[in-house]
């Protein structure tokens, strides 16, 4: 009982610090797998990677079943476990050609093979650019409408009054937290949607400039 209330207490920083040994893992994995050139030692540290990952998702399940509330913590941990299993697989992969690259170069030898370098050469085609962007736009909508589809399950009885959010968005005018007109079920998701509807827009603009502008490298 008194471990499960330590762990509840300290959640905070426990999910730092288990991002932080993620990150630190994939770091390991380059240096042992391409300055070491040890490969299947290198393996080890995706394993643990993949548990601190689930470690994650298991801490977020656990703060929701002891608290039964939906806390800040417990979005931006399944906002980081999301991201682990879908964007951050294609991220991992550039780490991974980067990691390649820079210890390649320390050790003055060529650690790219033919299929990294035609990835990079995608990277800087215009079209290739504004094509990934769009999918990544598209995708971040696909999240954007879940998300939001959740949150509104949560603070309204039924779907007609969440269709009637949707139909009448004069409560987005409204600058503070009002749970008489307010499709969110706390404050603390209507400032976590609002802030997110901001970063959704700005990506959204940024992804579609690669197709509006195209940048020439």
């Amino acid at each position: 009982m008194h471990a499960m209330e330590g762990i509840i207490e300290f959640a905070a920083p426990l999910f730092i610090a288990m991002e932080l040994a993620s990150l630190v893992c994939l770091l390991l994995f380059g240096v042992v797998r391409y300055g070491l050139d040890k490969r299947k030692a290198s393996m080890v540290f995706i394993f643990l990677f993949i548990g601190i990952t689930a470690l994650e998702a298991g801490l977020g399940w656990l703060l929701y079943k002891e608290t039964g509330e939906l806390s800040t913590l417990q979005i931006i941990i399944t906002v980081f476990v999301l991201y682990a299993v879908t964007f951050g697989i294609q991220d991992f992969k550039k780490l991974d050609r980067w990691m390649k690259q820079k210890i390649g170069r320390l050790r003055g030898i060529d650690l790219l093979t033919d299929k990294d370098r035609e990835q990079i050469a995608k990277q800087k085609d215009p079209s290739y650019q504004a094509r990934m962007y769009r999918r990544s736009s598209f995708a971040h909508l696909l999240v954007f409408l879940i998300g939001q589809t959740v949150f509104f399950a949560l603070g309204t009885s039924n779907w007609d009054d969440a269709l009637s959010y949707v139909r009448d968005l004069s409560w987005l005018s409204s600058e503070a937290y009002n749970p008489a007109n307010s499709p969110y079920p706390n404050e603390t998701i209507h400032s976590i949607s609002m802030l997110w509807g901001v970063i959704f827009l700005i990506d959204t603009i940024y992804s579609w400039s690669y197709t509006v502008w195209p940048k020439r490298t």
